[in-house]
């Protein structure tokens, strides 16, 4: 009885990971790419809206590719929240030298509130434009990249158009942990399908690039309908497809890059903060989405380096292990090229997973012990939904 559940089992592995392959083999021949549509004759005005706190490090640099843009008319505004570091010295000192900038002070967090969630209302409410890009402060942006995303937005008739920017990663703990974040987009969201399905939960948006139609932004509320929820890009592409409205995500092609975490600590309470949060706090499918993926894409591997070493189980097939592990390497090679990351890297999938797992672990943990995680010099309460 045994063998034959293990048998039985290793079939349903083998069939799951192939369902993957098809759906990141068709993200990857039909995601739109950016600037697949014909600039617009009259160019609307777009504010693009970065909210910054404590990002001395990023700021600059952000900025200066912002205000290299190859489009008119545009705005950037930028708001200082609150920052303990030189992020307003180096803000003020921008602005004084271009004019497409503007320097908003945040005000105080009230209660209720996400820090970003409040900034980027506060972004919207001066906002000028027809069109309004939201983008984090450790973003770096091609020039063409403002005028290729309009055209995107409207060739789609798209009311949000999202899509990922390519990740730096510099630090082993970079490198091992977040391409599970491209990985899982590439191979669980088949984006041409769920476009089309009445599903809102299906939807996939990044915040740290975010174009809404202000008319689109205003129907649902803006950041204030999301004002105490962490993930808030998820949620608001949520809002966007429950008012019926339709939602693009597009190959951003290495026209934005972001620099999201720059150690291991900040990769580990960067997720713990917000993996539950993507699951909606649901802890059973919590739990059943991370072991599943555990036993699919760490057990093939373990049990074919056992077979090496004479150790097996009863039913076992190493041929059907070889075949799921050749698959799930072949899935990570496809979201590394994807990324621009070295292929290489995808021999280590297993760690990859078996690092993700733990760190959703701890954010389920964190959650139900309440325990908040310091972020940016703010706590964030894990308990939040």
């Amino acid at each position: 009885m045994i063998a034959n559940f293990l048998y039985q089992q290793q079939i349903a592995i083998l069939a799951f990971i192939s369902v993957l392959l098809l759906i990141s083999l068709v993200n990857i021949f039909t995601i739109v790419p950016i600037g697949n549509g014909s600039p617009s004759k009259v160019l609307p005005l777009v504010s693009v809206l970065v909210p910054a706190r404590n990002e001395a490090q990023n700021i600059e640099g952000c900025l200066n590719s912002l205000l290299s843009q190859d489009y008119e008319p545009y705005e950037v505004i930028a708001l200082d929240d609150e920052s303990q570091d030189a992020t307003p010295e180096i803000l003020y000192r921008l602005s004084q030298g271009d004019s497409h900038l503007k320097v908003l002070s945040g005000q105080p967090l009230p209660d209720g509130w996400v820090g970003k969630n409040w900034a980027c209302f506060q972004l919207s409410q001066a906002a000028q434009g027809e069109l309004m890009l939201f983008v984090d402060a450790d973003t770096h942006h091609h020039p063409a990249m403002l005028a290729e995303a309009v055209s995107t937005l409207y060739a789609s008739q798209a009311d949000l158009l999202s899509g990922l920017p390519r990740q730096v990663l510099k630090t082993w703990g970079e490198r091992m942990i977040l391409p599970v974040i491209s990985w899982a987009i590439l191979s669980f969201f088949p984006i041409r399908l769920i476009q089309h399905l009445p599903f809102a939960f299906l939807t996939v948006a990044v915040g740290q690039f975010m174009l809404f139609r202000r008319s689109a932004y205003q129907i649902i509320g803006g950041h204030a309908s999301v004002r105490d929820i962490v993930i808030e890009d998820i949620a608001l592409a949520r809002q966007v497809k429950k008012n019926g409205m339709k939602w693009e995500f597009a190959n951003l092609k290495g026209r934005v890059y972001c620099h999201m975490y720059h150690s291991f600590r900040q990769v580990l309470d960067g997720l713990s903060k917000n993996l539950f949060a993507v699951f909606g706090n649901i802890l059973p499918l919590f739990f059943f989405i991370w072991l599943w993926l555990t036993i699919v894409f760490i057990t093939p591997a373990l049990s074919l380096i056992l077979y090496i070493f004479r150790i097996s189980f009863p039913g076992y097939s190493p041929v059907l292990a070889a075949v799921t592990v050749g698959i799930s390497f072949l899935l990570w090679l496809i979201s590394l090229w994807y990324i621009r990351m070295p292929l290489v890297q995808a021999a280590a999938y297993p760690v990859t997973i078996a690092l993700a797992s733990l760190i959703a672990f701890r954010s389920a943990w964190l959650h139900y012990a309440q325990h908040p995680i310091p972020w940016k010099g703010r706590v964030v309460k894990t308990s939040q939904h």
